[in-house]
């Protein structure tokens, strides 16, 4: 037994094997300082970062957005339109029971503090997904988004969120950046009218006008655009809106 012991570990193939298996082994133990380079500090109590990690776990560290498509990402956009949002699901206007349930008895001022945060944070965005659609609905994005369609009223994305739709300080949010599914079930909502903001409800009247055809393609052209840097909203007053909106005066 010893011999053969012997015999099956000392072949070619056992060398070759052993040897693959010590490449991996260092390769692991190269790969460590870096995996521990990109892992996230550790939260200290106290800090808004500890204290939003109930958001974070959803929306990824620094609300760079999470990894299934639905959880939008929430650092960088306009602190009011943040605020308005949390105040939103706080108080019925946006459904979505695990956000109304964590933000039930937030007072005003400390979501003030959370949109704070989150406005101050600067991750870097994600290379854009593929669209898997026809190019004649990618292009019908397009046309939505930059032109509209005057002969029915739609006014383009572009009058509102500005010409590299970065969004409009105080409280319009850009719209690249934002994952496909997130973009049609936040559209889709507001022609629903399960998604409501503070009146004038701009986004309700123009996504009543859209078709769901419409919908898709302008979600399928936005999400599959990459973000310029720098990507910030552009300062209050510097667009004329074609339509009165709730969020740019709300406080």
């Amino acid at each position: 037994m010893t011999v053969r012991f012997h015999t099956v570990f000392s072949t070619p193939r056992f060398r070759h094997g052993r040897a693959a298996c010590a490449a991996l082994l260092l390769a692991a133990a190269a790969a460590l300082p870096a995996a521990r380079a990109q892992a996230p500090a550790p939260l200290e109590p106290g800090t808004m970062r500890a204290r939003l990690a109930a958001c974070t776990a959803c929306h990824g560290e620094q609300g760079r957005a999470g990894p299934d498509g639905y959880y939008p990402r929430l650092a960088g956009k306009p602190r009011d339109y943040l605020y308005h949002q949390l105040q939103n699901f706080r108080d019925g206007r946006r459904q979505y029971p695990p956000m109304s349930h964590l933000l039930r008895n937030l007072p005003d001022p400390y979501l003030r503090e959370i949109a704070d945060w989150f406005a101050g944070q600067h991750a870097p965005y994600p290379a854009p997904a593929r669209a898997d659609v026809a190019p004649a609905t990618l292009e019908r994005g397009r046309l939505l988004t930059v032109s509209g369609d005057p002969g029915r009223g739609v006014p383009a994305c572009t009058a509102c969120h500005g010409a590299g739709l970065d969004g409009l300080a105080p409280g319009i949010p850009g719209l690249l950046g934002l994952p496909r599914d997130y973009l049609l079930a936040q559209i889709g909502s507001w022609r629903s009218g399960t998604r409501r903001a503070h009146e004038p409800d701009c986004m309700a009247q123009v996504a009543r006008q859209l078709t769901p055809e419409d919908i898709g393609a302008v979600a399928a052209w936005l999400s599959s655009q990459p973000v310029p840097q720098p990507y910030q909203p552009n300062p209050a007053g510097s667009i004329s809106l074609p339509t009165a909106c709730g969020s740019q005066t709300q406080e």
